[in-house]
């Protein structure tokens, strides 16, 4: 059995996709900071007959990051899918003109140096198994960027970058990786936002390993 890796688990589109990956027959890895959240999760899915865990951890802090990752691979088997998909804090969200140097350390370390520590993390275990996905879910400030929300748009640039030169440089290996822009909000009444919508391109995303990038629904004009 192999390892569904979640990164920024929660309520919402995380327990979501947990729930379709995991009735693929994929153990689950619930990553996040706090280990009361990671309970109530984890009871949820084993109620659905879903074999989950939890591992604490922060994405600002890269060491943290990957030994959960090793855990999860250690507990439950080799990570074949990784979704890096934590929520930005409200504090990278300061306009353009607001936004000094330092305003950007964390916004990076989160959409930067969290993913890249996540990455590889995983990688041994997916070359191992000669198979492997990387998803990476963002908002639409990483390909149109908003002067009011300065630091996820500069953050999730990089982070779009990072994704993109994964995708060329691991399909040979058959790792394949791939980025969904969710433009609003994710919300239980959408036709194409909702969590279980979402969590269904997701596992899609997998199975189907087509292009680099993939909207949840058009940009507005």
């Amino acid at each position: 059995m192999t390892t569904y890796a979640l990164i920024g688990a929660g309520p919402g589109l995380g327990l979501a996709a947990a729930r379709r990956f995991g009735a693929a027959g994929h153990s689950v890895a619930l990553v996040s900071r706090r280990s009361e959240h990671l309970d109530q999760l984890c009871a949820e899915l084993d109620r659905d007959g879903i074999s989950a865990r939890g591992f604490t951890a922060d994405v600002l802090d890269a060491a943290s990051l990957a030994a959960a990752l090793d855990a999860a691979a250690a507990a439950s088997g080799p990570v074949e899918v990784l979704q890096y998909s934590p929520v930005p804090r409200a504090d990278f969200m300061k306009p353009v003109l607001d936004t000094g140097g330092p305003d950007l350390n964390a916004p990076l370390a989160f959409s930067v140096t969290g993913p890249i520590a996540a990455v590889n993390a995983v990688l041994p275990g997916m070359r191992e198994l000669g198979r492997g996905t990387l998803l990476f879910v963002n908002g639409s400030s990483a390909v149109r960027p908003n002067p009011g929300v300065a630091g996820t748009s500069i953050a999730f640039a990089a982070e779009s970058a990072y994704a993109a030169m994964l995708h060329d440089a691991l399909a040979p290996e058959n790792i394949h990786a791939a980025q969904l822009i969710i433009p609003g909000a994710i919300d239980p009444a959408s036709e194409h936002s909702s969590p279980d919508v979402l969590a269904e391109r997701l596992y899609a995303m997998h199975s189907g390993r087509g292009g680099f990038r993939h909207y949840a629904e058009p940009l507005p004009a």
